[in-house]
């Protein structure tokens, strides 16, 4: 597939075809990033870098579960709050 590369004001900008915006669900006026890969560059919808953190940070969760567990019932209950259903 082909896409068109053009002057936008003092920058170059890219034009998608209709296609891949849409299989990139994405719109005008999104933001969209670009990773460099051995054979070029990437573009998606999402950051890849928030994606690694968040996948570190459910890997924690996971480990550290029934730590995060007692220390949400202690910040509950220091803030008088009783947890979930207590209204």
């Amino acid at each position: 597939m082909r896409a068109t590369v053009t002057k936008i004001g003092n920058s170059t900008g890219v034009i998608l075809p209709k296609a891949v915006a849409e299989r990139l669900k994405i719109k005008q006026g999104d933001i969209v990033y670009l990773t460099e890969t051995p054979s070029g560059y990437a573009v998606t919808p999402y950051d890849p870098e928030f994606a690694e953190q968040m996948e570190a940070a459910r890997q924690g969760m996971s480990e550290y579960r029934n730590a995060l567990h007692e220390l949400a019932k202690e910040l509950a209950m220091a803030s008088g709050w009783g947890g979930p259903g207590d209204t």
